[in-house]
């Protein structure tokens, strides 16, 4: 037997228990394998972890085991689970059936557990990590894995800790959507079966984002039980709920891996992307509350900690390939007039790129747009007192390049199936040294000669051929690489902001938040998509990290014609920006954005600070508030999407505030709202009501039409 089989068993406690502010977990560890008991409200000091292992005690089912194998952190096949696996592996078809023994239990300060188990079956050492957050009841959890057998040991699973699902948590609230139509809320009743989501993008992707909420059947916003959970990982995925015939559920996050993928040598580890996760018995608004409290207060970067977000000008809907350095100065000046604070000059201005076809991979300035560098735009741009922003795609290139030709080896492919283009491009392989050498020298330079006080990191395909040189899969490699890149430019340039794009959506997660300090939610700027899109995501990230920009009129992917009065109501709420050709618009147009950027700038401090709530609507309807921590100030949306059935409005019943706190309530956007005959846009403006008759009884909407949107400002 191996020398690391041989260590002596630690006295292992029955139960551990974890307290956050409003939820606890408590571990069993009666067994051989660790399992959660109970993850829910706070156990209050009367309720023992004892009296929970006896309330759940269960009766043997006909026709199945005597002792029927756990939900344990990673179930086993050693010990006859029938449902899938926390982890799979093998040594060339041999030693393949899981069954460990926990070895040690460690319990840290602030509450979280490691525990250390061991099979000696398969040689190898399980270390789960399980923490909750005391402040904001968000727990993380992580599965590892270590060789410690004399052979190389093939890996084709290993998910994070496995989570028991209560068998009257039966919704299941996941993710769909496609390329501008990102984060689409998808509810699907849970039933006797898999519920699976599988993601092989090599990125987040636009069409199964890593999370999943499991709720009861009368959870709402505003109240009812839910688990949320997700995958802080950049690259490909699974997501699975199941409930096994005798109606036990569980929930599995974890990489998804491609054959031959991921192999430990000998004392070699791999350590999962960490599973975070909230539990709320007061509704899915609350949830949401935990991971953007999560977010603020460990993922988001302290260097940016004091800096106020900038409002946005992008150039690409103005100008797209067609740059010139009149017309750049052109735009600044209208830009820095209606109150952008930021110029980002998007794709088009590095050697040979007139379209999408080349110039990829030669990252350096078109002397034939900008003779003079681009110095004098930037001069320009800091004279307008706005920082300056620019567009890179580091992990494409067009065959069409100078880099193609040099180092036609340097990307991933599939041989001999042909390559595949998309967008006329094809992805360099990270995980080769002197790629990423390459790839940050470019950034590097540029970084040095300019200042440059913004990157909008895009990457704009799938990456469908993910082998390198030697034709193995590289796809975990490849995620790893881009994070040590980025890493690599925010520590050679710590005051650079690093906006995860990804055409719009694609690489949206925890996972990348630790090097990035924006998200780019979608390519659409059409403002009524833009509201699902949003809502979608304000599920697990808060206000300040998405972008939300005024696209123009006419919206040149969905053709739908919007007032600017509602494409600058919907940026509002985010951090905001302006993403159309400012030349072409009318004065009462601009007019109308200005006071839109000034209101934003006005109340930004509580969009990126404050607590979001959702409002139950129906589908014709979208509304939300943000409130002040201390509940003194709130900002409410409504928006009608479409004709409602009948022509008198209802009530919007607000919600979050202090019932017995008077609220002066004025209607603050459009800046003159009409409806028509009398109405409450009225009345209202001024008048003080309280948060009782406020959140019980409701505002009566006034008749709107189609498309449009109120904001409401409340001050105790």
């Amino acid at each position: 037997m191996p020398e690391a089989l041989q260590s002596v068993r630690k006295v292992i406690d029955p139960f551990y228990t974890v307290h956050g502010r409003h939820s606890s977990l408590v571990l069993d560890c009666r067994g051989t394998a660790p399992a959660i008991l109970y993850w829910g409200v706070r156990l209050r000091p009367s309720t023992s972890p004892d009296m929970l292992a006896l309330l759940a005690t269960e009766q043997e089912a006909p026709a199945c085991p005597t002792e029927e194998a756990p939900i344990s952190l990673s179930p086993e096949l050693g010990a006859g689970f029938q449902g899938n696996p926390g982890i799979q592996v093998h040594r060339q078809g041999l030693q393949w059936a899981v069954s460990a023994h926990i070895e040690s239990v460690t319990q840290a300060n602030d509450g979280h557990l490691t525990i250390v188990s061991v099979c000696e079956g398969t040689q190898l050492r399980i270390t789960h990590r399980l923490g909750l957050d005391c402040d904001t009841d968000v727990l993380s959890a992580s599965t590892e894995l270590c060789n410690i057998g004399d052979s190389r040991l093939s890996v084709e699973q290993c998910n994070t800790p496995s989570i028991p699902v209560p068998i009257n948590y039966n919704k299941i609230l996941g993710f769909q959507g496609r390329w501008a139509k990102e984060f689409q809320l998808q509810s699907v009743d849970r039933f006797s079966g898999t519920y699976l989501r599988e993601n092989r993008s090599g990125r987040t992707s636009h069409d199964s984002f890593p999370g999943v909420i499991i709720h009861t059947e009368q959870t709402s916003e505003a109240s009812g039980a839910a688990y949320g959970l997700h995958l802080g990982w950049s690259g490909n995925h699974r997501i699975r709920v199941e409930e096994q015939f005798r109606g036990r559920a569980y929930a599995q996050l974890g990489e998804l891996f491609f054959p031959g993928e991921l192999n430990l040598d000998p004392k070699q580890s791999y350590c999962s992307p960490v599973l975070y996760g909230a539990s709320t018995n007061n509704g899915l608004s609350a949830l949401s509350k935990c991971f953007h409290s999560y977010i603020r207060s460990h993922l988001s970067d302290g260097r940016m900690a004091e800096k106020t977000k900038s409002v946005h000008f992008n150039t690409w809907e103005a100008m797209y390939f067609d740059l010139t350095l009149e017309r750049l100065q052109a735009l600044a000046d209208s830009a820095a007039k209606v109150g952008a604070e930021r110029f980002v000059l998007d794709d088009g201005w590095f050697k040979n790129r007139k379209s999408d076809r080349a110039g990829l991979g030669d990252w350096t300035v078109d002397k034939s747009v900008f003779p003079d560098g681009l110095g004098p735009l930037i001069d320009y741009v800091h004279g307008k007192d706005m920082e300056f922003g620019l567009w890179i795609e580091p992990e494409m290139v067009n065959p069409d390049s100078d880099l193609f030709r040099a180092h036609a080896d340097w990307i991933l492919s599939t041989p001999p199936a042909p390559l595949i283009l998309s967008r006329n491009q094809l992805v360099l392989d990270l995980t080769r040294t002197e790629v990423q050498d390459y790839l940050f020298n470019c950034i590097d330079a540029l970084l040095i000669q300019y200042p440059i006080a913004y990157l909008k990191w895009d990457m704009n395909r799938v990456i469908n051929q993910p082998g390198n040189a030697e034709g193995r899969a590289v796809s975990h490699y490849q995620t790893l690489a881009l994070y040590g890149l980025l890493a690599r430019v925010r520590a050679a340039h710590p005051m650079v902001e690093i906006e995860s794009c990804s055409s719009g959506g694609g690489r949206a997660d925890f996972g990348i938040l630790g090097y990035t300090d924006r998200i780019w939610p979608s390519d659409s700027n059409d403002a009524l998509d833009r509201l699902a899109i949003q809502k979608g995501f304000s599920m697990f990230f808060p206000a300040e990290f998405m972008g939300a920009h005024v696209g123009p009129r006419d919206c040149h992917i969905t053709g739908r014609s919007i007032s600017m009065t509602t494409r600058a109501g919907v940026a509002m709420f985010g951090d905001m920006g302006i993403e159309a050709n400012l030349l072409e618009m009318d004065d009462k147009e601009k007019q109308v954005l200005t006071s839109a950027v000034s209101l934003h700038k006005q109340h930004r401090q509580l969009i990126h600070n404050g607590d979001l709530v959702r409002l139950d609507t129906s589908e014709h309807e979208n509304s939300f508030g943000i409130i002040a921590a201390n509940q003194r100030e709130a900002l409410f949306s409504y928006a009608l999407l479409d004709s409602p059935a009948t022509t008198s409005m209802g009530h919007l019943r607000l919600r979050g505030l202090e019932a017995n706190t008077l609220y002066k309530v004025t209607i603050i956007w459009p800046s003159a709202p009409r409806s028509g005959p009398s109405s409450i846009v009225d009345v209202i403006d001024g008048s003080m009501l309280s948060g009782d008759a406020l959140m019980n009884f409701g505002l009566q909407l006034p008749i709107m039409q189609p498309t449009s949107l109120l904001i409401f400002h409340l001050t105790s």
